[in-house]
């Protein structure tokens, strides 16, 4: 299956520096984005950290290779397999940066990432950057939010739009660099042709609702145009945190 991607970042309106980072990497049909936390522009290095690691493992292992550092999980192909395995090896290379470095003690990152082979998108995430799946002209969201107000939605204790407005809703319950392992959430989706992905950091889901986000990119057929145009949105209605879109389309 071939697939078309494009990615965007900007600064948003309110913060002096980027944490985001993003990958676009079609020749391994991987694409990820990372959400960095941290003062002196911490965040920043924890992001490109994981973005670096996971492209690193990914693109540095063989499929059948038999030494990957982590358990194999029978559920999950061996392309999702391998997506976790990298985000694992990305938690540790947050925490030996922070070990070599006290100014970097406190960072951390989440992580949103996707790999496709012929028959399936594979997903892997740590945090409360998502991804979504828009086919048939209706968006569905792929990830759950690592997060606590997610957790009181799931409780019954919030409702989605008290999540939205909720002081407490951008407090993560898991993150690259939280802890000495990490266990990633892992997804997997039958590939059809003409879907579209998108994965992002909460610069955009935290300023967009999601019937803006469908329309946007169904009313832009350029992958290009469409993430200039939410990355745009984002920005009109306060551009609060930075801001990082991935659009991948399955042809």
């Amino acid at each position: 299956m071939d697939v078309k991607a494009y990615g965007l970042t900007h600064v948003g309106r309110q913060r002096q520096h980027n944490e985001d980072s993003f990958l676009v990497a079609d020749e391994a049909k991987l694409y990820l984005v990372a959400d960095g936390m941290g003062g002196h522009a911490a965040g920043e290095i924890a992001s490109r950290i994981a973005v670096d690691s996971i492209s690193e493992f990914i693109l540095h292992t063989k499929e059948d290779d038999g030494t990957w550092p982590h358990a194999y999980d029978e559920h999950y192909r061996r392309t999702t397999n391998r997506l976790m395995a990298a985000v694992r090896m990305a938690n540790t290379r947050v925490l030996e940066a922070m070990r070599k470095d006290a100014r970097l003690r406190g960072m951390g990152t989440t992580v949103v990432a996707c790999m496709a082979d012929e028959k399936t998108m594979s997903f892997a995430h740590v945090g409360d950057s998502r991804a979504y799946l828009i086919r048939d002209n209706h968006l569905s969201r792929i990830t759950n939010d690592h997060s606590w107000v997610f957790e009181q939605v799931q409780a019954g204790m919030l409702t989605e739009a008290e999540a939205e407005k909720h002081p407490l809703r951008n407090v993560i319950t898991r993150a690259l660099g939280g802890a000495l392992q990490v266990t990633p959430d892992a997804s997997e989706v039958e590939i059809r042709s003409g879907d579209v992905y998108l994965l992002c950091s909460d610069g955009l889901t935290g300023m967009v609702p999601e019937d803006d986000i469908l329309r946007i990119v169904s009313e832009n057929e350029k992958l290009e145009d469409a993430c200039q145009v939410l990355i745009d949105k984002a920005n009109e209605r306060g551009g609060l945190d930075n801001v990082t879109a991935i659009l991948v389309r399955t042809l």
